[in-house]
């Protein structure tokens, strides 16, 4: 019997189950309760709770604004919706790049405050002193390497990653390191497939892609951009499964005439 199809709640025990078995993995982020409640009802194994709430919750154009109490007032809603899931949170610019105290404290307060199940860190070598702390405190850390939308203003663009030798050489060196120090799993963003699936195949935790080709153990999306909720971003590796953009406008426009014209409440709809 498949792995995921036979568990009551996800965790990161399970996932490394599913690579094992070579079943995929399947990752989406959330922000609120209702949301969180409707995917980890589908069956999604993996919740984020990404700091892509920056960009579609806040409307800020990168993912630096938002702050440690926000990520944990998205984080608590999302796992009052959840029964099944891992609920994984981002920590946010600011809250554990060099200084590991201050990273384990703000791993502990994620934890603590939200109960969630894991914590999600960008970078490799360069935060490995903070990763450690983290794990120290049993604490479950998700890696994230490739593109690092926390340091665009050190790359100054959303292109793909690691296409040079050198770069890619560094990432797989990365990924190797976070799997040496205790990692569960890592996310690969916006790299070149061939890599991706080579790093899968290298190292024994779940390597989950976004934009990193089939050949990873699973992949994850932002909620509003599969939704169709946001019409405006539209990377190749995107896939649009709705157009609620349209069908919301719609609606609220339909409610808007049904009101002027006296069509809504009708007596039905009234006491």
């Amino acid at each position: 019997m498949s792995v995921h199809k036979n568990v009551k709640r996800v965790t990161t025990h399970v996932l490394g189950a599913m690579k094992l078995k070579g079943e995929k993995i399947t990752m989406l982020t959330a922000y609120d309760y209702t949301m969180a409640r409707i995917i980890d009802n589908a069956g999604i194994e993996v919740i984020l709770v990404g700091d892509s709430a920056s960009n579609v919750m806040a409307g800020y154009e990168t993912t630096l604004p938002v702050t440690l109490n926000e990520m944990i007032n998205y984080a608590s809603s999302v796992v009052r919706g959840v029964k099944r899931a891992l609920v994984v949170v981002d920590l946010p610019f600011g809250s554990y790049q060099g200084n590991s105290k201050e990273a384990l404290a703000s791993a502990i307060r994620i934890m603590k405050e939200t109960g969630a199940g894991a914590i999600k860190v960008e970078g490799g070598e360069e935060i490995s002193e903070s990763i450690t702390r983290i794990l120290s405190a049993g604490i479950p850390v998700m890696g994230h390497l490739g593109l690092t939308p926390q340091s665009i203003n050190k790359f100054g663009t959303y292109a793909v990653r690691a296409q040079n030798e050198g770069e890619a050489q560094k990432l797989i060196e990365d990924a190797c390191l976070l799997e040496k120090l205790g990692c569960f799993a890592i996310v690969l963003e916006k790299i070149p497939a061939t890599l991706a699936g080579e790093v899968a195949k290298k190292i024994k935790i779940p390597i989950i892609g976004i934009g990193a080709g089939k050949h990873t153990d699973g992949q994850v999306l932002v909620l509003h951009d599969m939704l169709g909720l946001n019409n405006e971003f539209s990377p190749r590796f995107l896939r649009r499964y709705h157009n609620l953009f349209d069908e919301i406008t719609g609606a609220v426009r339909q409610y808007i005439n049904d009101v002027r014209m006296c069509n809504f409440p009708n007596e039905k709809e009234q006491y």
